[in-house]
């Protein structure tokens, strides 16, 4: 699925919240009884399992079981976190099972070493099926990182969310697939309280005019700049890119999926209109860490850092992951964003916006 696509899916399923629709797909009333969807779901083909032994489900028969789909660099992913992380804590003793099936975007997330890390940073502690080859992906006949298939205790998908928001409708369904269970027999709690913070906070998608944009040339699109080469490493003089553009400065190297840095003080300009600005980074094929320094409008951010990076725009490049490099707290509008990396070695995949 091109990041366009997904990218479309997403601002359906958001922007469709208040009006009722979610990726195309009506919103289940209290009283409307929940279709069952023509799908033959199976968690059979995932190359591995993380926070558990591997599950099926036939063996979770009598459970209602929520599976989600993600992966650990995907911003829309991380901001549903909170929400299905309260549903597994609230509803497990109802007899909720949450399945997590980590499907990789990026050659980086195959590795279970990172995605194991990734679970103890996110908190997740649910199981997870590492779906490197995505046939549970394709079982599903699923489209779209985040999402979300709720099953019934039969077994029988009964209503699925393609992308962010709409959280308290999916609980609803939680609710119902639970009383449909069990009856009156145990009482459901009250609503779970959602504590969406930091990086899983939800966007803001009436200032946000800026979409994914890959810098590996596998996803080159019209903001690549036209003097950046394919697998050749080239020096660039630093220019100010045109909205939702980016620029190099410095010695760089563009592979598929990333852009490489061939010497220190390389940087990466990007003008770009949202609250959020994220970028998924990484160090240097040794591993070592990289320090790196980010500016707004060529000044640097003050409050308006994000949780990755501190009012002087410093932060250190770890791992593989998202890094969330600002956040605003002012009005919206058109900035250049500016990040310098201070040694040579680091890898930049896409910036995303909330």
């Amino acid at each position: 699925m091109s990041s366009f696509a997904r990218w479309l899916i997403l601002a359906l399923a958001l922007a469709g919240a208040a009006a009722g629709m979610a990726a195309g797909r009506p919103t289940p009333a209290d009283d409307t009884p929940l279709p069952v969807e023509p799908l033959q779901p199976s968690l059979a083909g995932a190359t591995g399992w993380l926070n558990g032994q591997p599950l099926t489900l036939e063996q979770l028969r009598g459970k209602v079981v929520l599976v989600d789909f993600w992966t650990y660099s995907c911003i829309n992913c991380l901001r549903t976190l909170p929400a299905v992380r309260a549903w597994a804590r609230t509803y497990a003793s109802q007899g909720l099972v949450v399945v997590g099936v980590h499907a990789p975007e990026f050659e980086f997330e195959h590795d279970p070493q990172r995605v194991r890390q990734a679970l103890a940073d996110q908190h997740v502690d649910w199981p997870v099926a590492i779906d490197d080859d995505f046939r549970i992906w394709r079982a599903f006949r699923n489209e779209a990182w985040p999402a979300l298939y709720f099953i019934d205790a039969q077994g029988r998908v009964r209503h699925h969310v393609l992308g962010e928001g709409r959280y308290d409708e999916s609980e609803r369904v939680i609710r119902r697939l639970l009383a449909e269970a069990h009856g009156d027999a145990a009482p459901l709690p009250a609503m779970a309280a959602v504590d969406a913070t930091g990086i899983g906070a939800a966007p803001d998608l009436a200032h946000v005019r800026s979409g994914e944009t890959y810098l590996g040339y596998a996803h080159a699109d019209a903001a690549t700049p036209p003097d950046v080469l394919p697998e050749r490493a080239q020096q660039h003089v630093p220019r100010a890119p045109r909205l939702n553009a980016w620029t190099l400065g410095g010695g760089w190297l563009q592979r598929g999926e990333f852009v490489e840095s061939t010497a220190p003080d390389g940087s990466i300009a990007l003008r770009f209109h949202a609250r959020d600005l994220h970028v998924v980074l990484g160090p240097g094929p040794d591993g070592k860490p990289v320090s790196f320094r980010i500016a707004i409008d060529g000044h640097a951010p003050g409050a308006d850092h994000g949780v990755d990076a501190d009012e002087q725009g410093r932060g250190t490049i770890t791992h593989e992951r998202l890094y969330q490099l600002v956040r605003q707290h002012g009005d919206v509008g058109d900035h250049t964003f500016e990040i310098h990396l201070d040694s040579a070695g680091a890898r930049a995949w896409v910036f995303t916006f909330g």
